[in-house]
């Protein structure tokens, strides 16, 4: 949907950004207690004393029992990742922040949030973008997307919206009114009483 492009757009405009797959990338590469727990959970998936990605999506993906397995492993971690990226925003006093979170919905993670922003785009343009990405096939395109909770539903959820089907300048002009809009009502009320209410 071009989520990614939109999360770079709001750290080109200085709001800081806690990003959910970064995390989850590091988490696979270097913490050992996590390799460790998907070595036992899906054997054979560590290579070179981390995880081999392409080995563990081709274990899980398909199978929605697998991945809630890895889901369970993962999304803790993420959130004290994400718990601590908060604390730091808010004792710099960081006016607004981002958490770019895929499945933002599907863990009710808008609950902790003082406004949420979707990219969307045309089913067309999403599904060209994702099968251009190299080892995706349209059954592992389908089976994402039956995991996801639909465009149509995410849109009546969102407080705004980035049409990103139509091009760079139209969806950096609407992230730009987007961080105005947020900066005059102060969602974000970034305090470190207020971090410790929500975790």
């Amino acid at each position: 949907m071009g989520k990614s492009t939109v999360s770079r757009t709001f750290q080109r405009l200085g709001v800081p950004v806690h990003d959910a797959d970064k995390t989850v990338h590091k988490l696979l590469s270097e913490n050992r207690e996590v390799i460790q727990a998907i070595e036992a959970a899906f054997p054979g998936v560590v290579k070179n004393g981390g995880v081999d990605r392409q080995a563990l999506a081709n274990r899980v993906i398909g199978n929605n029992l697998d991945c809630n397995r890895l889901e369970g492993i993962l999304h803790p971690l993420v959130r004290v990742s994400e718990k601590h990226f908060l604390f730091r925003a808010a004792m710099k006093k960081e006016p607004l922040v981002v958490l770019d979170i895929p499945l933002l919905f599907e863990t009710n993670a808008e609950e902790r949030c003082g406004a949420v922003v979707v990219a969307s785009a045309p089913a067309f343009v999403q599904e060209a973008r994702v099968l251009s990405r190299p080892g995706m096939t349209r059954e592992r395109f389908e089976f994402f997307l039956s995991r996801q909770t639909s465009n149509a539903e995410k849109r009546r959820r969102a407080d705004f919206i980035v049409e990103t089907g139509l091009g760079l300048a139209f969806s950096l002009r609407t992230v730009k009114k987007i961080v105005k809009v947020a900066m005059q009502i102060g969602e974000t009320n970034l305090s470190p009483e207020h971090i410790g209410r929500h975790t």
